[in-house]
């Protein structure tokens, strides 16, 4: 992608490109259907006619191009205002700053190419990143009625939102600059053939993102065209959705039930019946087959619908693209309850991509987990690069964390050679998942309760830095509501006893966060079914403790750093005792467990020594329960 505005005059030296100049007068006439499924308006442009116009959002402008075309452009211009005389301009794609196209439009653009060839009756076509990229787009071949789709080859697409992902430093108005533009590289098309060349890092991005698309750039160029007979007409889509299977094909027809013979037994009567009755029976099946089918076709279609509504989301990506990233799914690096999480590669970058379970996470939770998750970021919350949302296909492109999950350092040693983690490692992963939880919780414009907070939902990088993941039952608090009312989720042993109620509050977090506190100080799980009865339950072994004075029992064993920094570890399970209040009131804010941990602040110390809800107490929320059958105390914080 050059640095300079780019003109018929002077058009890269690709393949494509060439064509448009070089081939001869044609006398075919192309239409061009131009649609905007964008959820706002863009002004497409079109060459060599010049001009464009407004296309508002599920609006279509035919352009039918002149005979004597040898090569055409399609592209969006967006962000365009107008004076009283109807002048304008536009952020992005605007020829040079003129309304009615006189050349290319300028950085950037997405540009739809079509040239037409009279000596092997073919035209081709392609899309191209001209210095950047501006709308998703998609350009498909229409073939003239009658003729089928014989000579086409498949249209290519751009559809994935590269603006939302764009770096920082490449960020512009209505786009994603070109790195040449942005770091003023050797001026040409092939912009980093210098090295060292600061846009190497950022070049192949936009060829990961569109790789069926004409990019310039030295570590990765591609050069995709497209052909068809000349009488094909064509469609541009900008902000294509991704297709759906087609309808299933419709049930077979009834046998052919030929006349009666004159004078029929009573035998044919019979076989005639059974045959019949045989009949209606397969017919019956093959329609109740088919309205299933109907209907998940039609769910899948709702669920498109609202993946498309989705407003600030991560980028979208097909089901083809990840599974080429995660080579067929090759290397597993866990598995949960919903589904199992592999390891991949986008370009330079180390992804990790869950893989859903339709049985297991819902539709509900996986939007939940993409709106979430998306539309937020903070140090201490696993990244989300993106989601497929794709015929059945559910995946979920998470940033790699190379440690894995907490549980594996505190008590699944046997499958890590490592050494006990030093208390000074153990107090801040404990810090990370507080400030976490305190960005949720008061930080965001509305209160998200994670409710799911466990060891295994916490992942480490390579300096053990603590992050937050797996927000498929998270739940969103208006801040004027003072709890929500939701179906028990969560993890047994990590629930709060106001589960019993079903009223829940961000509240909730804090109790499973004194859980974890507790697991990660003891190097042990909560529920223990390997150990004694007495002590299974680890919370209600806190209770016992506490009552002796005899909290150091509880200290890790397996590290005698931790057994040396005894007075720190027993003034941490305070803390922890703070957030295991069972009346939700009585715990602390996630906010106020940061400054105690930071040491700005003091631990509440005249707090209630119960820890397990043995019964439905009152939890200080305001309102009737009503519950058809309500968990018992077990299944909540566990045996006492």
């Amino acid at each position: 992608m050059g640095t300079s505005s780019l003109s018929l005059h002077h058009p890269p030296p690709l393949l494509l490109l060439l064509r448009l100049l070089l081939l001869p007068f044609v006398t075919t006439q192309t239409i061009v259907n131009i649609t905007n499924q964008c959820p706002y308006t863009v002004w497409p442009a079109a060459l060599p006619e010049g001009g464009g116009m407004r296309l508002d959002s599920g609006k279509t402008w035919t352009l039918q191009v002149p005979s004597d075309t040898r090569g055409g452009s399609v592209w969006a211009r967006t962000g365009c205002s107008f004076d009283g005389k109807g002048n304008g301009s536009c952020q992005t794609g605007d020829c040079e700053g003129l309304l009615a196209c006189k050349t290319y439009g300028q950085a950037p653009i997405t540009s739809a190419q079509f040239s037409l060839n009279q000596y092997n009756n073919n035209s081709f076509f392609g899309i191209s990143l001209y210095q950047g990229f501006n709308v998703p787009m998609e350009f498909l071949p229409m073939p003239v009625k009658g003729q089928g789709g014989s000579g086409c080859t498949k249209g290519p697409q751009c559809g994935a939102n590269i603006t939302s992902q764009c770096p920082s430093e490449l960020k512009v108005p209505g786009g994603c600059n070109s790195a040449c533009d942005v770091f003023k590289t050797q001026s040409n098309l092939y912009c980093c053939s210098m090295t060292p060349c600061e846009s190497n890092k950022y070049s192949a991005f936009f060829v990961r993102m569109c790789p069926e698309a004409i990019s310039y750039s030295s570590d990765a160029v591609t050069e995709t065209s497209f052909s068809c007979p000349l009488d094909t007409n064509y469609q541009v889509i900008f902000c294509p959705p991704i297709n759906l299977t087609s309808s299933p094909p419709s049930p077979p027809n009834s046998a052919d039930l030929r006349p009666l013979r004159k004078g029929p037994s009573v035998g044919i009567f019979v076989s005639v019946a059974i045959a019949g009755a045989i009949v209606l029976i397969i017919t019956f099946i093959f329609f109740i087959i088919r309205r299933r089918r109907t209907r998940r076709h039609q769910e899948m279609e709702e669920e498109e619908a609202d993946f498309s509504q989705l407003q600030g989301t991560p980028m979208r990506f097909t089901f083809q693209q990840l599974e080429a990233a995660t080579e067929q799914f090759k290397d597993k690096l866990g598995e949960g309850g919903f589904g199992s999480v592999f390891e991949g590669q986008l370009g330079e970058e180390r992804i990790a991509v869950k893989r859903l379970d339709r049985a297991g996470q819902g539709k509900r939770e996986f939007l939940a987990e993409v709106q979430t998750i998306g539309s937020i970021h903070h140090i201490n919350l696993v990244r989300l690069f993106g989601f497929c949302a794709e015929k059945s296909h559910r995946l979920l492109v998470y940033e790699y964390m190379p440690k894995g999950s907490l549980d594996r350092w505190i008590y699944g040693r046997h499958e890590n050679s490592a050494p006990p983690l030093e208390w000074r490692v153990r107090c801040k992963i404990i810090t990370d998942i507080a400030k976490g939880l305190s960005y949720l919780h008061e930080d965001c414009m509305k209160r998200i309760a994670h409710l799911d907070v466990k060891p295994q939902n916490i992942l480490l990088d390579d300096d053990f830095n603590a992050k937050l993941s797996d927000f498929g039952l998270c739940k969103l608090i208006d801040r004027d509501m003072s709890q929500v009312i939701t179906r028990m989720r969560g993890t047994p042993g990590y629930l709060a006893p106001e589960w019993l109620t079903s009223q829940i509050t961000e509240k909730a977090d804090v109790y499973s966060f004194g859980v974890v506190v507790m697991e990660i100080v003891s190097g042990r799980k909560n529920l223990d079914t390997s150990l004694s009865e007495e002590s299974i339950h680890l919370i209600t072994l806190l209770e016992e403790k506490v009552e002796k004075n005899q909290l150091e029992d509880l200290i890790d064993k397996s590290s005698n750093d931790m057994q040396a920094h005894e007075r720190d570890v027993i003034q941490m399970m305070k803390l922890a005792m703070w957030c295991l209040q069972i009346d939700c009131k009585k715990r602390p804010k996630m906010s106020e467990v940061v400054k105690v941990l930071e040491g700005t602040m003091d631990a509440e110390s005249n707090i209630d020594h119960n820890f397990v809800a043995t019964n439905e107490p009152n939890f200080s929320i305001a309102g009737n329960v009503n519950s058809s059958a309500p968990p018992v105390a077990s299944d909540v914080s566990g045996p006492r």
